[in-house]
């Protein structure tokens, strides 16, 4: 460790006490290892603060919205003030609405329910497909990968340029990429769009549990996330932001809770009036745990102060990539390059060995939890592998498809919960298996590599 490597770490927090940090796993090479568990832009291990909470709830919980008994009055206020808890951590305008769901995807099919007819849509290939995808009944534009955030910039300023001017039009962007963990230039995407008269929403499913996110600042309409990569894996997401477009739309489920008055009329059918607030689209009984959980989260990290976990995640960030820097079969995955401000989700390819085959073995050997595939972002790892055949070991992916190779690559992702000894682990693991081997034999089993039994 260099020396002002080791003072860095001397002036960073330690990591948020996380559940599962003391779980064991067994090795195929025998006896048992504490479990690394480095997938965190997958799904982030609860934080400790987050269950207490949840549990201490457990007891009282009620109906939401239903009930006149004490514990449904007490589980509605906490669900509204759930409500007002992540609307203050997103610094939302004051007219704002925020609506929960199950997760970003969810999230922005909601969005995608909701836009105006003849709305233009214009998204990055890069996007992770539950940013890519919803839009499909809608004017899409995919735009090619940049290769510089000012590229990004003037790509979108360009295909807006050339858009119908009079109808309604939404840019839809990442603030943190899954694949490679690059920041976005959010506030200047954000810019160009409204120049030309667009709305833009975030998808800030990366970039929420790394750092602060202001709706304000970054001037966007809307934001999603999700609560399982937030340290509340509770099974809910939130939608925040403009109101026009929610309210304009019909539900996005029909049902109860986003009804305010159902009536028969005269001819057997039904007439329904619709809730104006953010209960127009929440229909069903909330998901009140999981909502709670995300306020939970949301004091935690707040409390634990951006400023502080940022700067350890950079530590860590700086030790993970000079350790493969210093294996020169390791290739990592970037878009706008080496010097580009990222969180503390890294991709990359070894050379010689398939991805899936690196991930099974560091997981069966080490004890290292890793992601191994296209990350539900295939164009993005497409694009970065395109050019870089690999080598079939023994394991690989499922097959590609005829004429296409079969491309995957290995990520490592880690935030607040994650101990120093976690990320040295994986280092000293990748030097390891690329000098030394695979001490077991792996198969492919389902599409996946396992160890041969």
């Amino acid at each position: 460790m260099s020396v002002s490597t080791a003072a860095a770490a001397r002036t960073v927090c330690a990591p948020l006490p996380v559940l599962g940090r003391d779980v064991t796993v067994p090795l195929v090479t025998g006896g048992e290892v504490t479990y690394a568990a480095l997938d965190y832009a997958a799904s982030a291990p609860a934080l400790q603060r987050v269950w207490d909470d949840v549990a201490a709830y457990a007891p009282y919980y009620g109906s939401v919205h239903r009930g006149a008994g004490y514990l449904s009055q007490l589980s509605t206020d906490l669900f509204e003030n759930a409500r007002r808890t992540v609307t203050e951590f997103l610094d939302c305008r004051p007219d704002d609405q925020l609506v929960f769901t199950r997760s970003t995807t969810d999230s922005l099919n909601l969005l995608a329910r909701a836009l105006p007819a003849g709305c233009q849509v214009f998204v990055f290939e890069t996007e992770h497909h539950a940013s890519l995808l919803p839009w499909q009944d809608a004017r899409v534009t995919y735009l090619n990968a940049p290769r510089t955030p000012r590229q990004a910039v003037e790509t979108l300023e360009r295909a807006l340029a050339d858009r119908d001017p009079h109808g309604p039009a939404l840019v839809c962007v990442t603030g943190a990429s899954n694949v490679t963990g690059e920041l976005w230039p959010v506030r200047e995407l954000a810019a160009a769009a409204h120049v030309h008269g667009a709305r833009i929403v975030l998808d800030a499913a990366q970039l929420a549990p790394h750092h602060p996110v202001s709706v304000q600042e970054l001037d966007v309409d809307w934001v999603a996330f999700s609560g399982h990569k937030l340290y509340a894996p509770f099974g809910a997401g939130v939608l925040a932001g403009r109101a026009d477009w929610l309210v304009a739309a019909d539900p996005y489920l029909a049902g109860g809770g986003a009804s305010r008055k159902v009536t028969r009329r005269e001819d057997g059918g039904v007439d329904v009036e619709w809730h104006e607030s953010a209960a127009r689209h929440e229909a069903g009984s909330p998901n009140v745990i999981g909502a709670y959980s995300i306020a939970s989260a949301c004091k935690a990290l707040t409390e634990a102060g951006f400023d502080s976990l940022v700067a350890r995640e950079e530590y860590l960030i700086a030790k993970v990539r000079a350790g493969l820097a210093e294996v020169p079969q390791v290739k990592v995955l970037s878009l706008f390059g080496d010097d580009a401000p990222r969180v503390g989700v890294i991709s990359f390819v070894v050379e010689g060995w398939n991805s899936s085959h690196f991930a099974a073995a560091l997981s069966a050997e080490y004890g290292i939890g890793v992601r191994d595939g296209l990350f539900c972002a295939h164009p993005l790892v497409r694009t970065l592998l395109g050019s870089d055949p690999q080598t079939q070991g023994e394991c690989g992916a499922p097959e590609a498809a005829p004429g296409e190779k079969s491309l995957n690559a290995i990520r490592v992702s880690f935030g607040a919960g994650t101990p120093d000894e976690h990320v040295e682990r994986f280092v000293n693991a990748v030097r390891e298996l690329v000098s030394e081997g695979a001490q077991w034999q792996y198969r492919t089993e389902d599409g996946r590599c396992v160890p041969a039994v």
